[in-house]
């Protein structure tokens, strides 16, 4: 014979909602759980009897039956902890992060056990500090300030193509990527297997090299290369004649780079003649705003880095095959970024570059 509590005693608006508990399927078992105690303590069942039914024990029934007795239906709500206590102080932080920005002696970062050595802590705690604010002293990026004196003037035109491009004419990016090597790896690369990823030796024999010549249509996203031997200004002017025979009656609005070869003086004369043409060229050290550069990148990590080639012919074979590929499924890059949000970012980095050098 089970122990008889004192009945529970629940009002019908409670019982309402523990009943609507127990029907809804997205209802925590915890909490149909708690639902049932109190539900069959106010039905009379005894301690015990719940206990077997419900499979828990009878101090757990009786928790619940004196929560809810104590605090109605907000007593069966999983009361908030107060966690694990902190273990890293804020006195911790501010040491870690101190010296973090002096590199050690003779050396040009620091390491995170090394740092822990030095301050006399775990390295995983000098980490945690470190995620925690986003600092990764082992990377380094690399940037560059334009120096062009019309660089404010370059960049709003190149990018006022790209945002608001003229009517009934096709704004192109060309630039060639130059010396692209036909690598043979010594030995056949290991395909890819569960587990394991794709492997080929280090060493390689070089089989020549080829320039690529490439005009991305920023509208489609479609691209016009095409290889050659060299990269000189009259490889530049067969390549601007492939243009012009591709597109015809229509006007061409070329974005170049500062590169020699575009504006030597045979190109100067042959564009004289195709009235058609308009070269825009980006500012010193601003490649960046060129597309045709994102696309020279997908190339490369696609289709060039990991490729063996025992011939040149085989590279270019393997590059028009991109080109094919590419073409049948075009993707635009999209620009969105205006000139004014431009000088703005820029500001901001010669601002904060100042402000590091005077510190």
């Amino acid at each position: 014979m089970g122990f008889m509590a004192k009945p529970l005693m629940v009002s019908s608006k409670d019982r309402s909602i523990l009943e609507g508990w127990l029907r809804a399927p997205s209802t925590p078992q915890r909490m149909t759980m708690r639902g049932r105690v109190v539900l069959a303590s106010a039905d009379g069942e005894s301690v015990r009897s719940i206990s077997e039914k419900l499979g828990v024990s009878q101090v757990c029934v009786c928790r619940w039956r004196d929560r809810y007795r104590a605090r109605g239906l907000a007593g069966l709500q999983t009361a908030a902890r107060s966690g694990r206590p902190r273990r890293i102080t804020e006195v911790d932080e501010a040491r870690v992060l101190a010296a973090t920005m002096v590199p050690p002696a003779g050396k040009t970062h620091w390491s995170s056990r090394g740092l822990g050595k030095k301050l006399g802590m775990s390295y995983t705690l000098v980490h945690r500090i470190w995620r925690a604010h986003g600092l990764q002293p082992h990377r380094v990026e690399t940037f560059k300030f334009s120096t062009d004196p019309d660089f404010d003037t370059k960049m709003a035109d190149v990018v006022g193509l790209y945002l608001n491009p003229p009517e009934r004419a096709i704004v192109l990016c060309v630039d060639e990527k130059s010396q692209i090597q036909a690598l043979n790896r010594t030995q056949p690369l290991l395909p890819l297997r569960p587990g394991i990823p794709a492997r080929m030796t280090h060493d390689y024999k070089r089989n020549g090299t080829t320039s690529l010549f490439a005009a991305l249509e920023v509208a489609s996203g479609r691209v016009e290369g095409r290889c050659f031997n060299r990269h000189t200004h009259t490889e530049f002017i067969a390549f601007l004649a492939l243009l012009d025979r591709k597109y015809r009656r229509v006007d061409l609005h070329l974005i170049c780079d500062n590169y020699g070869t575009h504006k030597h003086p045979e190109v100067k004369k042959w564009l004289a003649t195709h009235p058609r043409f308009h070269l825009h060229f980006t500012p010193t050290s601003a490649s960046w705003l060129n597309l045709v550069e994102r696309w020279f990148a997908r190339i490369t990590d696609e289709a060039i880095r990991r490729g063996s080639f025992d011939s040149v012919r085989a590279l270019e074979t393997a590059i028009n095959k991109y080109l094919t590929s590419w073409n049948a499924d075009p993707k635009p890059f999209r620009w969105t970024k205006s000139a004014r949000h431009i000088r703005r970012k820029i500001a901001r980095a010669r601002a904060h570059a100042n402000s590091t050098y005077a510190t």
